[in-house]
């Protein structure tokens, strides 16, 4: 069975973040437990929803709204520890995790784009 780095470490970061969210509701934190919750999990639904694109150009853009997401997240991170609502040596786990899938998902987006832009110069 072929390895998705991707997919795995994106599933990870979102069971860790749901387990996250039930402390935080614990604690009666529930507006970035809410918006944590959401765009963690929405990396990993949205890298799982790629497998299975349209086209090149919709994998792309599945990419693109994980990216985003994942962008998100590290900001919500960044706002817990901040806040005291996690430790620095849990946001910086989290965090790392959340980095890796942005940068893995950089290059993914970036050789899918170019792999777009050969197969339009080949159909030429």
């Amino acid at each position: 069975m072929k390895e998705d780095k991707l997919g795995d470490l994106s599933m990870e970061l979102s069971v860790e973040v749901l387990q996250l969210t039930k402390e935080l509701r614990g604690k009666r934190e529930n507006i970035i437990s809410n918006q944590i919750g959401r765009s963690a999990t929405s990396i990993c639904a949205n890298i799982a929803e790629s497998k299975y694109a349209h086209s090149c150009a919709d994998f792309i853009a599945k990419l693109e709204i994980s990216l985003k997401e994942a962008n998100e997240t590290s900001k919500w991170l960044e706002m817990l520890w901040k806040s005291d609502y996690i430790d620095e040596e849990r946001y910086k786990k989290l965090n790392r995790k959340c980095s890796t899938i942005k940068f893995l998902l950089v290059r993914s987006i970036t050789t899918a784009k170019n792999n777009l832009v050969k197969t339009k110069e080949n159909t030429k």
